[in-house]
């Protein structure tokens, strides 16, 4: 029993280290750079070795993804402690997640352009991922207001999700951005 403890740390130790230098490539030198045989130099193991843990790239994104969404819903529960509510929490939830996605680029990318296999709004959906939305939600249902809250939160998730997107592209001007944030806020607010 021992053993196979052991070993299955050992997958794990290993599992994470791949997890870990596949993130810190994409935020180094982006997700081009992201490769199995890169990765396996780093972590100085194999490239078999890696392929027993993820069968390509795809799903190394998608587990680094999973640590992006956990990594956010963490960001927003941290930034909205218990008693805010309204136009200041909405506020704060979408600055955070503003900073989020302004702070970890690659991440964020990963999370919403790159990894294909994860299922959003599905039963087969990841924890990790319900969980975001989940928080979300519990900040957003609260101005929904006829609006059933997670059709509310979706749409407001789009829009926020749209804003990041179109300025990090270049297709916003930066300048404007807190501008657009607080139109945003205004509109959850008064929906």
């Amino acid at each position: 029993m021992m053993v196979h403890q052991r070993k299955e740390r050992e997958r794990a130790d290993r599992h994470q280290k791949i997890v870990s230098a596949a993130r810190t490539l994409a935020e180094t030198e982006g997700w081009d750079a992201v490769t199995i045989r890169r990765l396996a130099e780093r972590i100085e193991y194999s490239q078999p070795v890696l392929y027993t843990h993820f069968r390509n790239k795809d799903e190394i994104v998608g587990a680094v993804a999973l640590e992006g969404f956990a990594e956010l819903t963490q960001a927003i529960r941290s930034a909205l402690p218990a008693g805010r509510s309204g136009r200041a929490a909405v506020t704060t939830l979408v600055e955070t997640y503003m900073a989020f996605a302004e702070h970890h680029p690659a991440i964020y990318d990963g999370m919403f352009s790159l990894s294909n296999g994860l299922p959003f709004a599905d039963e087969a959906t990841p924890a990790p991922m319900r969980e975001a939305f989940t928080a979300l939600l519990d900040t957003l249902s609260e101005v929904a207001g006829a609006v059933a809250p997670g059709l509310f939160t979706e749409v407001a998730w789009a829009a926020l999700h749209g804003l990041i997107t179109l300025t990090r592209a270049g297709r916003l001007p930066p300048e404007h951005t807190q501008a657009r944030l607080e139109v945003l806020v205004d509109w959850m607010v008064r929906a």
